[in-house]
């Protein structure tokens, strides 16, 4: 078994409530901390190696440490509980079974950013779960952690709920942030960043869910050892949300030392691909990240083990590998068709779109159009280059990354699976009842050794 610093107590009956929570060993990191100077639990986090866990995978003590601190001015922390990357679903699962894991990651880093009003801002999909975080707030308010005079330190911290109305874009968080103050969830312009000018012109720092619960083990243990789990920059652990054709779908904790392979067929984490069936493709950190066939998702191209981290995932670049991104890990088997799940993330990119620059307003639009008539057996031969060239000028010509995340998805498609939109084009009938297969996909790469 690995090493589990999140979900370790997730069977425990009961953990969602505080009085299971704190017999547990809950809310130690914070009386660590309060003992701690804001400064040298910074530096803490810092040491750890932790990394933003919401898709970036920036280091999250650095980011702290951006934070402006003018004085008389006050300072806010904002968790982003917007989740809506398809096909990752690991905050949802934190927030429902372990809420006061996320309040007591909160409470500390709002105690190191000097944040007296710290914001949840959770999309709006998740109906049901506000009303957790309103609870475990309340307990934990009525224990002496949150409120005034928080454990006779001095400190002073509410924690507050904000409903989103579902939109995706509200995850970037220039867009939460316009969000939160009551306004269309639009991006900002960068700069002023967050850590300058954020709600209401003061300095704010957004993370994530997964990010603000992996703060309690990194006080907890402390800086240094927390990153000797794991390899390289890829330290601590990381919830993969583990979900499409395989025998079990999930939320799984991992070391980050464990391959991918590994994660795909043992009886510990996916259990395989369900009827025998073989593995076609697989996109593995959320429907942004390039999508990349059975022959590079277990090696990359120089032919080593590819393993379940932020650098082995990404080795070889975009032209032969991906990202681990949110950690939402869909795997495909033969019988799907890449084309028709392209069109269905193109779809949602395009819907998502705020429309505020043309490339992603207009080129989202086009890029589902053109990906329907290949689906459905209009398409032409010019359409995939048509394709390729209308995603190349969608990426990196926005105000925010939703133009890079819905380009991504269609070059990494036309990349590795040019045969298949061929296939499509040159069989208008036959692709309306049955599907391109595995082809070569899962077939050995030659390695050009220079």
């Amino acid at each position: 078994m690995g090493v589990k610093l999140l979900l370790d107590k997730a069977h425990v009956e009961g953990i969602r409530y505080y009085d299971v929570y704190r017999r547990e060993g809950g809310y130690r990191s914070v009386e660590k901390a309060l003992k701690m100077s804001p400064a040298d639990i910074v530096e803490e986090v810092k040491k750890s190696g932790l990394r933003g866990r919401g898709g970036a995978g920036f280091p999250a003590g650095m980011k702290w440490s951006f934070i402006a601190k003018p004085e008389g001015v006050p300072r806010h922390l904002v968790c982003n509980a917007d989740e809506s990357e398809p096909g990752t679903f690991k905050d949802r699962y934190l927030m429902e079974f372990l809420p006061h894991l996320l309040i007591e990651g909160l409470i500390v880093a709002s105690f190191a950013l000097g944040s007296n009003a710290t914001y949840i801002y959770i999309r709006g999909e998740y109906a049901w779960i506000p009303d957790i975080l309103e609870q475990a707030i309340n307990e934990a308010k009525a224990n002496g952690w949150l409120g005034k005079n928080i454990q006779g330190s001095g400190f002073d911290c509410e924690i507050y709920v904000q409903r989103g109305a579902g939109a995706y874009i509200c995850g970037e968080e220039t867009a939460l942030i316009e969000s939160l103050e009551g306004k269309r969830g639009n991006p900002r312009i960068k700069p002023p960043f967050p850590a300058v000018k954020g709600v209401w012109d003061r300095p704010t720092v957004v993370n994530n869910v997964e990010t603000l619960a992996a703060v309690v083990p990194v006080i907890n243990m402390g800086g240094e050892e927390y990153s000797k789990i794991g390899v390289g920059k890829s330290t601590g652990t990381k919830l993969i949300s583990a979900c499409g054709n395989i025998n079990k779908p999930g939320v799984y904790e991992i070391d980050m030392t464990i391959s991918v392979e590994e994660f795909v067929y043992s009886d510990e984490y996916c259990g395989g691909i369900p009827n025998g069936k073989r593995l076609k493709a697989c996109i593995p950190g959320g429907s942004s990240v390039p999508i990349l066939p059975a022959n590079l998702l277990f090696k990359t191209a120089k032919g080593e083990q590819r393993m379940m981290n932020y650098e082995s995932l990404s080795d070889g670049g975009f032209a032969t590998g991906s990202m681990m991104g949110s950690g939402g890990f869909i795997v495909l088997d033969e019988d799907q068709c890449v084309v028709k799940h392209t069109l269905t993330l193109a779809r949602f990119y395009r819907h998502e779109s705020c429309g505020q620059c043309s490339p992603c307003r207009e080129g989202t639009g086009w890029m589902e159009k053109i990906l329907k008539n290949i689906e459905t057996g209009k398409g032409k031969m010019s359409d995939i280059d048509l394709l390729w060239d209308i995603q190349r000028k969608i990426e990196g010509n926005t105000i925010c990354p939703l133009g890079d995340a819905a380009a991504w998805p269609v070059a990494a498609a036309i990349r590795h699976f040019r045969d298949e939109f061929e296939w499509h084009v040159n069989n208008p009938e036959l692709c309306l009842t049955q599907n391109y297969g595995l082809a070569h996909y899962a077939d050995a790469r030659e390695v050009v050794v220079s």
